[in-house]
């Protein structure tokens, strides 16, 4: 019996159909070994020493593929045809090793770019030994991001309350976030006019030309810089004459972009599908993992992680004879198409990612595959067609014209293209970020000397149109735009930008807001600190030098200790010298960098940084444990706080310097207003010692909010009736975590906080009766767990998930720990949990009462966000699973109940008690 291990179970059950009953393959479902997430991991001391640790459930696979191993013939390791697929590979047969159970066995490596049966029985005759400096990189890219995470992150704990984590790839990729939206903030628009001649051919066809030069002066697209000068220029066009001076056309050709790369797939799937990065790599690997056609389970695209730009020689010969199928002979170039890519630090190791089939077209998948996976699949494939068809021929015509008027003269262009031959462009057009140049349409046929007329276009349009434009500042990233511009830098590598992104949105230092990328104040506040005190290690130079090095030690050039070696000297010392500073040197040198942002010129001159509230007081940075906010020098005697950004919508509408009344409270009288405080906007009645507070809901805007919104927050909770079974009241309304009905100690969430106005009784039994059915009871009450996902492995007891009134949360004992956002219920896993209850043990977050007030000790386990950020888990399979068997924070002296998250309301009480 031969025994083959892959990562997924779908890939083995495809190809255990392939193979037959000589083989038996078993899925180690994705990695099986990781870093324990404490410190000494990875041990400096003793030339990067690791320590590896198996988590639960991969303990029980390891144990079922050790059974079936001592008893085999042979052992086939098959995982993915890159660096991740040869790592787990390498572990794998660590675990063996130690185990002894392979003996004198022999142990095989094959590789495949697709699951098809073909390209398995290819790949098993032809076996090749593990590629072990390949191996190395691995070890090399793991432990310096360990080493990140576990020694970046808890600095920037102890400087910046409130941040969560840095690392290697991560820290990077948002400081050009940052540095974008700096450029835009600190951008000048400039004013230009353009000025365009509506003219008329002899032969009565018209079109329009563009001014190029004025009184022999060569002007530009920004050349004329207010109305007087774009006045004069065009009273002189509106009289002149006009000749042609030259006709200038000459042919061109424009070539088909290469098939996919992970990175171009997510760019343009980004652009032409809306996906994200890790949408797109979803659906992809769901693609090449396989769909059932016909009863046989296939693989549809090629491996979805590569650099290359190639494609296998008979993928090429079938894309020709598909193209002179469905579009003739002529669209097939004489020799097929070969290319190479332009991107930094580029391995290409692998085929493009292209279909399996070049004969299985887009409407013969579509019926197998859900609407994400047909439209994905044939951008595939026209990608990859076109790939391999002819170019496409056009013309580009230029019309150079003079026109006088007694003294004066000026010089006008227009420009046209017309597509001769479409080429590649009759099935596939790449998207572009910026506008098609090619786009532009015919002109009309005229000859040198001909005589000109002016002559309007439209009944609204002038013979000559002068119009006035500002200068825009450089765009947001998109997903697709950050992707390309990493991959320019040589930043990261292609499996690691989808998770890359995700982190970033994960720990909120970006949001996406139609569609661009913009980073919030927590990841601007991360990205000032990392510039000012490691500006080495988010600089691109040196990130993409880091790269380099890798990829010599991928290609056995260089040895992977040598790489940490060099890396650890230098980061150690600076994280030692920051170690001493002071957190008031910090906020001073963040108030610097970041004052264009936090600090804005004001537009009656005013000093930026005085306090609207006092006299004489500055604003400065400041931290809390909740995070950053801006505050008066003269606290506590002044209590005036802000949120940092000021561009936001508080500076829209005033609300972020101070309070702006909204109008008056039919019933009391009293002055209703909008304000801004450190965890952001709420609404006020009054200005009694203690008046009513409401914050405004997530997806509310300031800008919108007038005084009848206003003043349904501020009359919430609302009554929405009796329950028909006690006739006890439901109410309705907005906490730290949503909208919700109440009954009874029961709380269900609402779908948005404008249902909280309008939600009726029936809706609410309906929300209540479906929260109690899941076990989400009133307060005391035994509720049932969603999931029950074993005990303890050091502690012992249960550990199970269950559905709270704030959301779904894991529990151990008398630890709850709310899971993330978005986060399955039904999905979480038993490592996943430990880290939660962990790190929410480590912060307090016991339901006892506080034994003794002094702060518990930290440890290890407190630092598991940072292995978790550092360990930029885009190096990670899909299928791959978190260690398990972290070590919980030991038990301590309780330290005060925790305070739970605030909100805009509960914070301005705060301000008013200080």
């Amino acid at each position: 019996m031969n025994i083959v291990i892959v990562e997924s179970p779908a890939k083995a059950k495809t190809i255990n159909k392939y193979l037959g009953s000589d083989y038996q393959v078993l899925a180690s479902y994705g990695h099986v070994r990781d870093l324990p997430p404490k410190d000494g991991s990875v041990n400096p001391d003793d030339d990067f020493a690791m320590t590896w640790q198996v988590d639960t459930k991969s303990q029980k696979r390891l144990n079922e593929i050790a059974s079936a191993v001592k008893d085999a013939d042979r052992l086939i390791l098959a995982t993915d045809p890159d660096r991740e697929g040869e790592a787990i590979s390498w572990h794998v047969l660590e675990v063996l090793h130690k185990k002894k159970v392979l003996k004198d066995k022999p142990v095989e490596r094959v590789v495949f770019n697709a699951i098809t049966k073909k390209a398995i029985l290819e790949a098993m005759q032809n076996p090749r030994q593990l590629d072990t400096p390949l191996v190395d990189a691995y070890l090399a890219r793991r432990a310096l991001d360990y080493l990140v995470g576990f020694t970046l992150s808890p600095v920037l704990w102890r400087k910046l309350p409130g941040a969560r984590s840095a690392g290697r790839v991560q820290s990077v990729a948002l400081r050009l976030i940052c540095d974008r939206e700096m450029e835009i903030e600190v951008f000048n628009p400039q004013e230009y006019w353009s000025i365009l001649a509506n003219l008329k051919t002899p032969s009565d066809a018209t079109f329009q030309a563009g001014i190029t030069g004025f009184e022999g002066k060569k002007l530009g697209r920004h050349s004329i810089t207010n109305e007087e000068q774009a006045t004069e220029i065009r009273t002189m066009l509106e009289s002149a004459s006009y000749n042609v001076s030259m006709v200038t056309s000459k042919p061109a050709k424009r070539n088909p972009a290469p098939p996919f790369t992970t990175s171009t797939l997510q760019q343009e799937a980004s652009r032409k599908l809306g996906f994200s990065a890790s949408r797109t790599m979803q659906v992809a690997q769901r693609l090449y993992e396989g769909i059932s056609i016909g009863g046989e389970t296939t693989g549809l695209i090629t491996y979805m992680r590569t650099d290359g730009v190639q494609i296998a020689g008979e993928a090429m010969s079938d894309a020709r004879n598909v193209i002179g199928q469905d579009y003739g002979d002529n669209y097939v170039p004489e020799k097929p198409r070969f290319y190479s890519t332009k991107a930094k630090n580029a391995q290409e190791a692998h085929e493009a990612i292209r279909p399996t089939d070049m004969f299985r077209r887009p409407k013969d998948a579509a019926r197998f595959l859900d609407s994400d996976q047909a439209r994905l699949y044939e951008l595939v494939w026209k990608r990859t067609m076109a790939s391999q068809m002819e170019s496409a021929v056009l013309e580009r015509t230029t019309i150079d014209i003079d026109a006088k008027t007694g003294t004066k003269a000026a010089t006008l262009r227009a420009t046209g293209s017309v597509v001769r031959f479409d080429g590649f462009l009759a099935l596939y057009q790449e998207g572009r970020d910026d506008d098609d140049e090619e786009a532009s349409g015919r002109l009309p046929a005229v000859d040198d000397g001909a005589v000109l007329n002016l002559a309007p276009t439209g009944t609204d349009a002038k013979p000559v149109e002068a119009a006035q434009h500002f200068t825009a500042p450089p765009p947001r990233f998109t997903e697709a735009s950050l992707v390309k511009r990493m991959e320019e830098l040589g930043i990261g590598r292609p499996s690691t930008y989808a998770s890359t992104l995700q982190t970033l949105r994960d720990r909120e230092y970006v949001e996406l807001e139609k569609k661009q990328l913009v980073p919030q104040d927590k990841g601007r506040i991360v990205t000032a600190f990392l510039q000012s005190f490691f500006n080495r290690y988010v600089e691109f130079d040196f990130t993409a030098s880091l790269e380099e090095q890798l990829d010599k030690v991928s290609a056995g050039e260089m040895s992977w200790q040598e790489v940490l070696r060099g890396f650890w000297r230098d980061f150690s010392g600076a994280v030692t010298e920051i170690k001493d500073l002071r957190v008031s040197e910090v906020l001073d040198a963040l108030n610097d960098l970041l004052a264009p942002h936090i600090f804005p010129e004001k537009e009656d001159g005013t000093a930026p940084r005085a306090c609207p509230s006092c006299d004489d007081g500055q604003l400065s940075l400041k931290v809390s444990r909740f995070g950053a906010f801006i505050g008066c020098s003269n606290y506590p005697d002044c209590s005036y706080t802000r949120q940092l950004s000021k561009s936001g919508d508080g500076d829209a509408d005033g609300a972020a310097d101070g309070p702006k009344v909204l109008g008056q409270d039919p019933e009391s009288g009293l002055d209703v207003s909008l304000r801004t405080g450190r965890f952001g906007p709420y609404v006020q009645l009054g200005e009694e010692a203690k008046p009513k507070r409401s914050s405004l809901p997530k997806g509310w805007s300031t800008a919108d909010l007038d005084l009848e919104k206003a003043l349904q927050l501020l009359s919430l909770p609302r009554e929405v009736g009796p329950h028909p079974e006690d006739n006890k009241m439901i109410t309705a309304g907005i906490g730290r975590y949503g909208p919700f009905v109440l009954h009874e100690g029961t709380y269900a969430n609402l779908t948005s906080p404008d249902e909280v106005f309008s939600v009726g009784i029936n809706r609410a039994v309906d929300a209540l009766a479906e929260k109690r059915a899941k076990g989400g009871g009133g307060r005391g009450a035994a509720a049932k767990p969603l999931k029950e996902l074993g005990d303890h492995p050091e502690e012992g007891g249960p550990i199970n998930v269950y559905d709270g009134r704030y959301g779904p949360y894991v529990k151990h004992g008398k630890i709850n720990a709310t899971l993330p956002k978005e986060t399955d219920p039904q999905a979480v896993t038993l490592e996943q949990a430990l880290e939660l209850i962990a790190a929410k043990a480590s912060k307090g977050g016991t339901k006892k009462k506080a034994a003794a007030k002094k702060p518990a000790t930290k440890k290890a386990t407190t630092k598991k966000a940072a292995a978790k950020d550092g360990a930029e888990a885009a190096e990670k399979k899909p299928a791959a699973k978190k260690t398990a068997a972290k070590k919980p924070a030991a038990k301590k002296a309780a330290p005060k109940k925790s305070t739970p998250t605030k909100t805009a309301a509960d914070d301005a009480a705060a301000d008013d008690a200080s």
